[in-house]
Parts: structure tokens; C-alpha cells; sequence
């Protein structure tokens, strides 16, 4: 069998303050921003269904989070006092991987030129 890696996207908004930047730093005002979260998921094609997952099911498996998340207020979760894009994609990561057992990256994109890759 052959072995794929399917990536999903997810795009969920949230406001957040980072809490230990000097002072003057622009991130330790309170903004918002669009994540665009990659989920990859790796396996072996299933001949029966002709899928290695069906991304519903990956949509499903962050359904949780995407309600903790998406236009709320990061610092308020908790774990997050201080969520920067390393801290809050390990918190996702922590959370979905033992809902998709073949999760094996997370990619979290702040913005068009800024992005964290976590392999748990």
C-alpha cells in the first residue's frame, strides 16, 4: 500500500494579548487575528472507502476546540495565560492528537508571512 499525507485546513479567528513581551511591544496589546491551522494526517489508503481519512471526520475530531477557540478570547483558556502561536499550537496538539491517532503535524499561520510547525 501506498502511504499518504493529507493535509486539512482550519480557519478560526480569536483575540489574544501576549503577557510576557517587553513593554512597548506591539503584541502585548489586545488584537485579533485569522489563524489558518494545517492538520496532517498520515496512513494507508483504505480500498474499501478509497480515503486515508474523510476530512469530515478530522473537521469532527476539532469541533471541540474550534468551539473553545474561534472568536473568543485566548488568555481566557486554560493554559493559554500567555498564547503565543508555540503555546497554543501545542495546546491544540494536545488536545487533537487522541482524536485522530495518525495526526502527525500541526502548521498554525498568524498571518500571510508567519508560521509555527509542530510534530508533537
Amino acid at each position: 500500500m501506498s502511504r499518504f499525507e493529507l493535509v486539512h485546513t482550519i480557519r478560526f479567528e480569536a483575540a489574544r494579548k501576549l503577557t510576557r513581551v517587553p513593554p512597548g511591544h506591539p503584541c502585548g496589546n489586545l488584537y485579533g487575528l485569522a489563524f489558518y491551522l494545517d492538520i496532517h494526517v498520515c496512513g494507508d489508503l483504505d480500498p474499501a472507502t478509497g480515503f486515508v481519512i474523510d476530512f469530515g471526520d478530522i473537521e469532527r475530531a476539532f469541533a471541540p476546540l474550534r468551539a473553545q477557540l474561534d472568536h473568543n478570547y485566548l488568555n481566557d483558556l486554560d493554559g493559554l495565560d500567555n498564547p503565543t502561536s508555540e503555546i497554543l499550537i501545542q495546546w491544540i496538539w494536545d488536545r487533537l492528537s487522541p482524536r485522530l491517532s495518525d495526526l502527525t503535524c500541526l502548521t498554525l499561520r498568524e498571518n500571510d508571512r508567519s508560521r509555527v510547525v509542530y510534530r508533537g
